[in-house]
């Protein structure tokens, strides 16, 4: 494995393309469960490039006990250590592999607040992201694969595939999405269940294109906080914090989430509970990313399927703020392939997608069959 040229691919795509790594530079690698290999070649490409790696090896296993047992005191102490690594750091890149994507499922919600509110969001949601540039990734495992039905062999060359896609090409061809998303102000989703609308404008946009998420593929905005009316109901698993949630529905009133459901109805309150802002959205985006299809309760594939959209409830990025301030942060994913039960995208009484397939001119770019050449 270690010598697989993938491998290698993969490295020069983050550190020349995701991150931009400069010469005296400093990165910031952390690396969850991921194979010692991997992250060799990162080290030695920084060092190649004149810069400068700090690092950082957690693993899930490790992670659960010490959400587990450590004091709130303890847990600002490691989120105080953790700042000043990100402090120091011009790019950050993230890797989190795991044999088992529910290790965190038996951490009390109370604990997890507790992370959220004195770790993920300090460093993270208000240093990482605004101050750094950064790319997060999985590494793949078999267990991604069994979530994903498939082989362990098939679906390593389904990951490789999709992270180390031409982002320079989806990138061309997302560039009037962006410009039509800035553009617009009223939006309506319609989907089996689903009867949604509110307002964009004055929000930008932002088009995701393999420089934060490595599979990537969507553009994003956030609606006026207080503007989202009506009801949402989403067709795809999703895992927060190693529980699962199915047949997540949203009702809306005024912005507010004022009714929800899902298969894990405590799970769900407790989440919305977290703060006020957990019940008012933080971003809105298109995903269509032409080699993810399908499912795998993994949020930074599922949010980019072809065909999709996510709706978000916490907190906004401050590139495309809406004002929202939460410690959570929850794509939920819609699909609207005719499969799936279709669905319309409208932007100001304009249909601009329907059954997953973008049917204006200056979108027909990304259309799976397109963004592939597979177009006849």
């Amino acid at each position: 494995m270690s010598g697989d040229p993938r491998h290698q691919r993969l490295a020069d795509l983050l550190l020349d393309y995701s991150c931009a790594v400069q010469p005296g530079e400093t990165v910031f690698i952390e690396a969850v469960d991921t194979p010692a290999s991997f992250v060799n070649l990162l080290l030695r490409g920084v060092a190649q490039r004149d810069a400068v790696p700090l690092l950082r090896l957690d693993s899930q296993e490790v992670r659960r006990v010490q959400l587990q047992v450590a004091s709130e005191a303890q847990l600002k102490a490691q989120a105080a250590a953790d700042l000043e690594l990100m402090r120091r750091a011009d790019a950050y890149i993230g890797i989190r592999g795991a044999d088992n994507a529910s290790e965190l499922s038996d951490v009390p919600s109370e604990r997890m607040r507790l992370y959220e509110t004195h770790h993920f969001r300090p460093v993270h949601l208000e240093l990482r992201v605004p101050k750094t540039r950064w790319v997060v990734l999985r590494w793949p495992s078999p267990a991604m694969a069994q979530a994903a039905r498939r082989s362990t062999a098939a679906f390593e060359d389904f990951y490789f595939d999709v992270t180390t896609f031409d982002y320079p090409r989806l990138s061309k061809a997302a560039e009037p999405l962006h410009q039509l998303m800035e553009a617009s102000d009223r939006v309506r989703l319609v989907a089996p269940g689903t009867d949604l609308r509110f307002n964009i404008g004055g929000i930008p946009a932002v088009r995701c294109d393999g420089h934060r998420n490595i599979p990537d593929g969507e553009v994003f905005t956030a609606p006026i906080i207080d503007s989202v009316e009506g009801t949402i109901a989403f067709n795809t698993p999703s895992a927060y914090h190693g529980v699962v949630h199915d047949g997540v529905r949203f009702t809306f009133r005024e912005g507010k989430i004022v009714d929800a459901s899902s298969s894990q109805p405590e799970q769900l309150a407790s989440l919305l509970d977290a703060d006020e802002g957990a019940r008012y959205i933080g971003e809105f985006a298109l995903g269509f990313h032409p080699l993810i299809r399908e499912p795998m309760l993994d949020t930074l594939f599922d949010e980019k399927i072809a065909g999709s959209l996510h709706f978000t409830p916490g907190n906004a990025y401050e590139s495309a703020d809406n004002g929202n301030r939460s410690k959570i942060h929850w794509d939920l994913v819609l699909r609207m392939l005719p499969e799936h039960g279709g669905g319309e995208v409208w932007f100001d009484d304009r249909l601009i997608r329907k059954d997953g397939r973008f049917v204006v001119p200056e979108l027909e770019g990304l259309n799976p069959d397109v963004l592939t050449g597979d177009a006849s």
